[in-house]
């Protein structure tokens, strides 16, 4: 090798594929330093957090280095720009299987999810710009490099990559990921409130007395991973899904809850007022965010199934899990019914209106936008007491599932029912 160069793994051809290569670092050689070297002796100074981060790291053991993720353009201040931002294809390189699993799960449409939503955008940007609101969150997905470039000049950094939101740059903590505090990040709060229902169910309770060492080590204490992501597969899917939805389907045997999911969908704008499909509809199918088919739900039901009977008899996690679907058909009997109570007050005799031009609809959709307060009442019906109701029941929460869940839609109802006679 001549002297000045070292010989480091470049970028031939994408990021699958490297070969050996030398590279410049005028005169550092001769200090005894390496490219490495070289990199941390300028960011000690400039972001020392993330040197200490990385010299933690189980990477850094194993001599990943700086430039397999950000490439080997970047050597000085004055190009910067020049590093590579990181994607979740870099992170396949070494992690396949994992990354395979990401892209066949939910977590990795979040960013997609997002931008289907319509009225997404109009929301007040001090609530979604930056690192704020829906965003904070939905930058978890799969995404491009130039997606990743516009969102870090928008002031994002950590979890853009998809795998940094779980396991933060730059250590890469696999401990860190399986803690369920890693997921209240985003799981905690008004219509997400898995972490609330969580912390204090039996199991939340078990695993901080665990943790407090009142319980041995041996006690069973199921986490998120347990049952989300079990023997670590990062495939996250649940039966109902997100939203608990279903599409309305013929072969289902009750009349009453099909046409309630229909109802719902159409305030989502996924059918119209007559149940046809939208283009919304195909919207959402491409982003997972509701079962299909029966098929579908009775898949990710039976993994469920599973997963409980590590712990409990079949039986009884079978039962446990059907009592959830009945609260899921209770929750959405009430909530169409209070859609078509907002639809009548837009459409005097609206069962004749159905589907006629000019016909108006509620739309769940429209988030804090709504003008009205029984609008208002409806958004935080669906967006927050119903998701309430069956996130505390299928995490183990009955207290949580009624006071902030089905309680609540019951008030919430009955106040629409009141204000029934308020015209737009």
């Amino acid at each position: 090798m001549s002297r000045g160069f070292q010989k480091v793994y470049a970028l031939k051809g994408g990021w699958r594929e490297w070969e050996e290569a030398e590279y410049p670092i005028e005169q550092k050689e001769k200090e005894g330093s390496t490219i490495v070297d070289s990199c941390v002796k300028c960011h000690i100074k400039a972001t020392p957090a993330v040197v200490a981060e990385w010299e933690a790291s189980k990477h850094s053991r194993n001599e990943v280095s700086c430039l397999l993720c950000h490439g080997v353009d970047h050597m000085s201040a004055t190009d910067v720009g020049k590093a590579v931002p990181v994607t979740q294809d870099m992170c396949r390189t070494c992690h396949e299987t994992q990354a395979n699993q990401f892209r066949a799960g939910k977590h990795a449409v979040a960013w997609q999810a997002a931008r289907v939503i319509p009225r997404a955008h109009w929301q007040p940007m001090a609530l979604v710009e930056g690192k704020r609101g829906c965003a904070a969150c939905h930058k978890l997905g799969i995404k491009t490099q130039d997606e990743i470039k516009t969102l870090k000049k928008g002031g994002f950094g950590l979890g853009v990559a998809s795998c940094d939101v779980c396991h933060s740059r730059h250590t890469f903590s696999l401990k860190e990921a399986r803690e369920p505090r890693t997921c209240q990040v985003c799981h905690a709060g008004a219509d997400h409130a898995q972490w609330e229902m969580f912390e204090s169910s039996k199991h939340g309770i078990r695993y901080a007395l665990k943790q407090s060492g009142v319980l041995p080590e041996a006690a069973l204490a199921p986490t998120c991973r347990t049952c989300h992501m079990p023997e670590g597969s990062h495939e996250v899917r649940t039966a109902w899904g997100f939203w608990a939805l279903r599409l309305p389907l013929t072969e289902d045997s009750d009349p009453a809850w099909t046409e309630s999911r229909a109802t719902i969908l159409s305030a989502l704008g996924m059918l119209d007022p007559r149940g046809d499909p939208t283009g919304m509809l195909d919207a959402v199918k491409g982003v997972d965010l509701l079962r299909q088919t029966r098929e579908d739900w009775q898949r990710e039901r039976d993994r469920m199934v599973m997963v409980c009977s590590q712990c409990h008899e079949e039986k009884v996690a079978r039962q446990e899990l059907e009592r959830g679907d009945r609260l899921v058909r209770q929750t959405d009997l009430l909530m169409a019914e209070a859609i078509r109570i907002v639809a009548g007050i837009y459409n005097p005799g609206s069962a004749e209106k159905a589907g006629t031009a000019g016909y108006l609809f509620p739309d769940l959709l429209a988030f804090h936008d709504s003008q009205r307060p029984i609008e208002q009442r409806l958004f935080s019906m669906f967006q927050k007491s119903r998701s309430r109701t069956f996130q505390g029941r299928f995490h183990g929460n009955l207290e949580g599932a009624f006071q902030d869940g089905l309680g609540r839609m019951l008030e919430d109802v009955t106040a629409i029912r009141a204000m029934r006679s308020q015209r737009p």
